[in-house]
């Protein structure tokens, strides 16, 4: 099999290389003057079972576009098949009709994946697992709870742990990961009274004297984490840690979570971290590389990757 990286997140696309003791394939993608995405393969993919890995990331259009020249240049050089792995999907949170007259660019996104010659989709922890359905071909959504579990379970006593979910909306999430490591459920529960005020956090479940474990799957601004945060500590908890699979990381969100009284959050390297992230005190980053991998060597070799999702 190829493996092929965009630019989007290099890191990562070596560290699985070396999980599966292979090389990139050699792999020319620049810019013309005008900011055209120029793409070359540069070795023999005739009959190869060709792995993009590209994260739909900021910039999420450049990259984007990326996978999509990457895969017609596969396409036309005659790979047999081409499986886009997508450790963050773009757009994701655009899966559904906000109001009217807006688009469902998830669904789009999809769209143009697929027809630009893709036949298999492997991703991580998408927004919302329907979104499965907007591909018509074949998509496996991995789960990055048993990274996260792993780190949980290294570092806290989980007899005194209690997961909670930052918002109604992430209940799901949040009881899968407790169901793993036998702990409590509590809700962070949202609500603004009247116009203008303020949102009064309700806290529902017991968390006094608790190691909060916040569980969420994309942490953009950090707003709702932090606020989340101290609603906790003011209930009584004993700490609150944050994990995410997805750290977007926009505006200030480093600096927000920086000072807050987070104890730390954990992100994976789903998206490539920054300088900030890295210098940051408080964020850490976990590697689902070997996840990632493993999935790509059962996908090249027509086994199941269902244990996976254990």
């Amino acid at each position: 099999m190829k493996l092929v990286s965009g630019n989007s997140n290099r890191a990562l696309s070596e560290a699985i290389a070396g999980y599966l003791d292979l090389d990139l394939t050699k792999t020319l993608v620049r810019r013309f003057a005008d900011q055209e995405i120029f793409v070359e393969i540069q070795e023999n993919v005739r009959g190869e079972d060709a792995f993009i890995i590209q994260s739909t990331s900021y910039p999420a259009n450049d990259n984007l576009m990326e996978l999509l020249i990457i895969t017609d240049a596969l396409r036309r050089s005659s790979a047999k098949r081409i499986t886009a792995v997508l450790p963050y999907f773009g757009y994701a949170r655009q899966d559904r009709r906000s109001s009217g007259r807006t688009p469902i660019s998830a669904k789009l996104v999809a769209n143009l994946i697929t027809h630009a010659g893709v036949d298999r989709v492997l991703t991580l922890d998408l927004h919302a697992g329907q979104i499965q359905g907007f591909f018509d071909i074949p998509t496996d959504n991995l789960f990055g709870a048993p990274v996260l579990v792993r780190d949980i379970k290294e570092r806290y006593a989980v007899d005194n742990v209690t997961v909670v979910s930052p918002d109604v909306g992430g209940v799901v999430r949040a009881r899968a990961l407790a169901k793993r490591i036998d702990a409590p459920l509590a809700i962070v529960d949202k609500r603004r009274e009247r116009p203008g005020e303020s949102e009064v956090m309700n806290i529902i479940g017991s968390v006094e004297g608790r190691d909060c474990i916040l569980v969420d799957d994309i942490v953009d601004s950090g707003g709702t984490l932090c606020n989340a945060g101290d609603a906790l500590l003011n209930k009584g908890a004993r700490s609150v840690t944050a994990y995410a699979t997805h750290g977007v990381l926009s505006g200030g969100a480093v600096a927000r979570i920086t000072d807050s009284r987070l104890k730390e959050m954990v992100i994976t390297d789903s998206i490539q971290p920054t300088a900030a992230v890295k210098d940051s005190p408080k964020l850490r980053v976990i590697s689902i590389a070997p996840l990632m991998g493993e999935a790509i060597a059962r996908t090249a070799a027509e086994q199941s990757v269902s244990s996976l999702f254990d």
